[in-house]
């Protein structure tokens, strides 16, 4: 079933954080705190965005890390930008008020 004892690991434990979202969040925590992993990988393994996943490390004490680590950490960032819908209304009369 398993290629090896690594591949049923991890099948374990993602099958297991899967079905616990708390001990899934607490070891995104745990691990961004340790300095193991970026603020764009705890997100992910928490299943939340990055935004979200700033405010559950600062309800846990954990200070942020600033900056980019890595071109994934960077390629990420980008990912994430073009995803931020902005209001259209709003800018439209930010341009009105202007002219």
């Amino acid at each position: 079933m398993f290629g090896g004892k690594s591949d049923a690991l991890r099948e374990f434990v993602r099958e297991y954080f899967e079905d616990n979202e708390n001990e899934r969040i607490a070891a995104a925590v745990a691990l961004y705190e340790r300095e193991r992993i970026t603020i764009g990988d705890a997100a992910r393994l928490a299943d939340v965005d990055r935004w979200t996943m700033r405010d559950i490390l600062r309800e846990h004490g954990v200070e942020l890390r600033l900056g980019l680590v890595d071109e994934d950490d960077a390629a990420y960032e980008a990912e994430a930008a073009t995803e931020l819908e902005f209001d259209d209304e709003d800018s439209d009369d930010e341009e009105s008020r202007a002219k």
